[in-house]
């Protein structure tokens, strides 16, 4: 049955028809509006004609890898216009979901998946990127300027390409300078999820988040390790 609210456009890419209709109908039940596509040609044609609020994206497509596919979604649409993007990847596709995350994917799930914990990170992606935050003043480090309202990022006057996890992920640091994080409590902090076991994926977002903002990765001056703990923000 219909949900009676719109939460907006889900784009489901898998070419498992059993797995597109389970999960459309909980998100049909969860108040979204599932769009489909079978193979990857499919998807970026859906994609143009309506944009989605978020791409539940499986990396093993015919005609159009998934890869591929957020190559291009991410070329189309960068910075804060980003779409978020979920990954859906085989126990056996580890290389190829550290690739999908260096490119900018927000999350990832290993097949077989609970499509209600599917859901709830759907939920948990999308209320991070349309919360207001209006009110909350920008926050300068020398030459790094983080703007919460605009979601925008700015280093020596350029304004910088982050996705929206990596700018929640900054965000979050940089609203406490000096304090040390350990990756379980980055975790919980800006993906939300207490059932997330993997912290690779926070890993992996530092690294793409010193290469952007920081004037040489290989010393980074801001976002600095604490060993045996995790990361800090060096303001």
């Amino acid at each position: 049955m219909q949900a009676s609210m719109d939460r907006g456009n889900v784009l489901i890419v898998d070419d498992e028809p059993t797995i597109v209709e389970v999960l459309s109908r909980y998100l049909v039940r969860a108040g979204y509006d599932p769009t489909i596509a079978y193979d990857g040609a499919e998807a970026l044609a859906a994609a143009s004609q309506q944009r989605p609020d978020l791409v539940v994206l499986d990396l093993m497509l015919p005609r159009i890898g998934g890869l591929d596919v957020m190559r291009r979604l991410r070329e189309q649409n960068r910075g804060a216009d980003s779409i978020p993007i979920i990954l859906l990847t085989a126990k056996g596709e580890e290389a190829d979901r550290v690739i999908g995350l260096r490119l900018g994917a927000d999350d990832y799930v290993v097949k077989p998946f609970s499509p209600a914990e599917l859901v709830a990170r759907i939920d948990a992606v999308l209320r991070r990127v349309e919360a207001p935050e209006e009110e909350a003043p920008r926050i300068e480090f020398g030459d790094l300027v983080v703007d919460p309202g605009a979601r925008r990022v700015f280093s020596g006057g350029l304004e910088l390409q982050l996705t929206g996890r990596e700018f929640e992920l900054l965000h979050f640091l940089v609203r406490h300078p000096g304090q040390a994080f350990s990756r379980d409590q980055l975790m919980d902090a800006v993906w939300q999820y207490s059932f997330y076991t993997d912290t690779s994926t926070v890993t992996v977002h530092i690294r793409r988040l010193r290469g952007k903002i920081e004037p040489d990765p290989t010393e980074p001056r801001y976002i600095q390790t604490v060993w045996g703990i995790g990361y800090r923000f060096q303001p």
